[in-house]
């Protein structure tokens, strides 16, 4: 199969997320997308962040309806933070008979040359970029611009943010239509982010 790996927080999950890999995975002809749910990115502060398990789960019930869409706890085994280029290791090693593609908003290909052994993924792994509001082109290495492994892909500019839904959240404001229902509820039930 195709798959595209889309990482993320996802703290929470929301329908931004969920209109980016569907229309991904469509324009770059890919059988699926795996939201892999980072327990801790490096470029963020754990504190802010919900523990992985409720963030996991969250994006298992928003994607359960759609086969071409896929939960994914890769990296809750290996050490933090999680490293793109270890998970990707992993991947690979456990599903060889699959090939991997990173999906990424066009604002993460300003700062891809910090990542840990970036030239090492832009030479084994396709990248495909969805555009995001705001980026300046000019920050962007032409090094990483004019790879030959990086792919634009078509989507909608959309800029919902989950820092904007926990806020709502902590001011008691309605994030319908923001997260899926199922996510909703769950967030509900369990008194998420107040």
């Amino acid at each position: 199969m195709k798959v595209g790996l889309f990482f993320g927080s996802f703290n929470p999950i929301h329908t931004g997320h969920l209109i980016v890999a569907n229309v991904v995975r469509q324009q770059a002809a890919l059988d699926q997308v795996w939201f892999v749910v980072s327990p801790q990115n490096p470029f963020k502060k754990q504190k802010a962040l919900l523990n992985e398990i409720d963030r996991l789960r969250m994006v298992e019930l928003a994607v359960e309806d759609n086969f071409d869409l896929r939960a994914c706890n890769a990296e809750f085994s290996m050490p933090k933070p999680s490293y793109t280029v270890n998970t990707l290791a992993y991947l690979n090693e456990r599903y060889p008979q699959h090939q991997f593609s990173l999906i990424l908003g066009s604002d993460n290909l300003t700062h891809l040359h910090r990542w840990k052994n970036a030239k090492e993924i832009l030479t084994h792994t396709s990248v495909l970029v969805y555009p995001r509001p705001n980026v300046a082109e000019e920050k962007i290495k032409d090094e990483i611009r004019n790879h030959p492994n990086i792919k634009k892909v078509e989507s909608p500019l959309l800029d919902i943010s989950a820092t904007f839904i926990r806020r709502s959240i902590r001011s008691r404001l309605s994030v319908k239509y923001l997260v899926p229902d199922l996510v909703k509820e769950y967030i509900q039930s369990r008194k998420l982010y107040l």
